[in-house]
């Protein structure tokens, strides 16, 4: 079986693969403290707590865009199977052409999102990926990365507003009934959902605009995303592992068998 884990700066996203047959998924909160050992304990509690067994496991492969917690999560796959993890970055065999000043510096979840959507989705692709940042990649055509926009994300957009201001409070973000709120909570809740939905549609008709080409389809991911791209006007589809199954496919291109 196959380990695969997306370490972000918020969660860190993690799926037991039997062949192509994702068998589980969860996630962990992304904590700067944990050394690995604190980390192997807590993986290896949650898939006992769900019936799988870490002698399952013979491989593992990472993202990570949180630097300076790699190497204590490599530790830690590496206790859980008993291999070094391939660790998604420079020389890694890909099979994606990233067209953009200095390739080194795309974050290595966004080359598994648009390995993914190369691999499963209709080109060229936008790929939105709505965490602690809001991202949308361009994967052309061809299958190549050309790019992306980045934005603040959702919940840092909500943190800084309800810090900032003396009489706005934290809020639950859901999609009001209507766009002008009648209170405070529910003018929040529309300015962020209804705001950042609007963004995601213009920026996707830009970017069409500027590759002179309408997308063929737009995929979404992220822990917020199915919440935001119901307000979308574009058609977006929603893939919660698509980072996950992109992790997957580029093992595949390394190692054939596992």
């Amino acid at each position: 079986m196959l380990l695969t884990v997306d370490m972000g700066n918020t969660n860190i996203n993690l799926g037991a693969y039997r062949g192509k047959k994702l068998l589980l998924v969860t996630r962990l909160a992304t904590d700067r403290r944990k050394t690995a050992d604190q980390y192997a304990v807590e993986i290896l509690d949650i898939l006992k707590l769900h019936g799988i067994q870490a002698y399952s496991f013979s491989c593992s492969i990472m993202s990570s865009v949180v630097p300076e917690l790699t190497a204590e999560m490599a530790s830690a796959l590496r206790m859980i199977t008993g291999k070094n993890a391939i660790i998604l970055g420079p020389g890694t065999k890909t099979g994606l052409n990233i067209l953009i000043d200095n390739p080194a510096q795309v974050g290595s979840d966004l080359v598994a999102g648009a390995v993914a959507a190369a691999n499963l989705y209709p080109l060229p692709c936008l790929v939105v990926d709505l965490g602690t940042a809001t991202k949308i990649s361009l994967v052309d055509k061809n299958g190549d990365f050309c790019g992306c926009t980045i934005a603040a994300g959702v919940s840092i957009s909500l943190e800084a507003l309800a810090s900032k201001t003396s009489q706005l409070p934290n809020i639950h973000l859901t999609a009001p009934a209507r766009v002008v709120g009648k209170n405070t909570v529910d003018s929040m809740q529309s300015g962020t959902v209804f705001g950042n939905a609007a963004m995601i549609d213009g920026l996707c008709d830009r970017i069409e605009e500027e590759i002179k080409e309408k997308a063929a389809s737009i995929v979404a991911t992220g822990g917020l995303a199915e919440g935001i791209i119901r307000s979308c006007k574009r058609e977006i589809i929603f893939n919660r592992e698509l980072i996950l199954e992109g992790l997957r496919i580029i093992y595949e291109k390394n190692i054939k068998t596992y």
